[in-house]
């Protein structure tokens, strides 16, 4: 999971930031409007958090833009206001949820991946192929029903590449979807982990290199290393 965070406190942005990233979710972080909406025009994210208060174009604004897009991208406001009528414009103006300041991570990241599971509803909640079963609530896989452990970023790719079915993906989406704005995009963590998630999912080897284009789901015969 991708989402946008614009929260204009750095400290808080930051904390919120490295907590999602242990949770396996990429955050790119903007602390303005501006910035909130040129990183909406270039990136495909999965859910906006907006703090309603920010420089420049507010967090209104900003849901305002989103939802006359027509793109579909869930909202989650954040405000320091508690009242039901802050709330309640909130939602008028299409935000899909709301949580007030201060707020524990576990919530946000629970309520993040609530918004996620609504926003994939037509995708069944477990994905199950080539006798693999992801459950992206539990974070758990399974294959063949003994349970395999997965490091974040592993589980991650793994979600990405499951949810192509059997498609190609390419490094680029990859570490668009699984890493974060602030990954350098020359970097060789895609090859790594995508070895490494090889070798946890055991023989025969279930990820396939596409030389030249990326990776997909399948038994490879041989080793099928990228």
């Amino acid at each position: 999971m991708r989402v946008l965070l614009v929260e204009d406190e750095p400290v808080l942005a930051s904390a919120v930031r490295d907590g999602l990233r242990l949770e396996a979710i990429a955050a790119d972080v903007a602390g303005d409007g501006h910035t909130a909406l040129e990183l909406l025009a270039v990136n495909r994210y999965d859910i906006a958090v907006l703090d309603r208060d920010v420089p420049g174009p507010s967090g209104d604004e900003i849901a305002g833009r989103i939802v006359a897009s027509g793109s579909g991208l869930p909202i989650l406001m954040l405000t320091a206001a508690d009242r039901l009528d802050d709330k309640a414009s909130g939602f008028e103006l299409g935000a899909d949820d709301y949580l007030t300041k201060p707020f524990e991570l576990r919530e946000l990241v629970l309520r993040l991946r609530a918004l996620d599971r609504r926003r994939a509803h037509h995708r069944p909640p477990v994905r199950e192929m080539l006798g693999l079963r992801l459950d992206p609530f539990r974070r758990e896989v399974y294959r063949d029903g003994r349970y395999v452990g997965l490091t974040r970023k592993q589980f991650a790719v793994l979600d990405v590449l499951m949810a192509a079915e059997g498609g190609v993906v390419s490094a680029e989406e990859l570490l668009e979807r699984a890493w974060d704005e602030n990954a350098d995009p020359f970097t060789n963590a895609v090859r790594i982990t995508v070895s490494a998630l090889r070798r946890r999912l055991g023989e025969p080897w279930l990820i396939a290199t596409v030389p030249g284009v990326g990776y997909r789901m399948g038994v490879v015969d041989g080793d099928g290393r990228g």
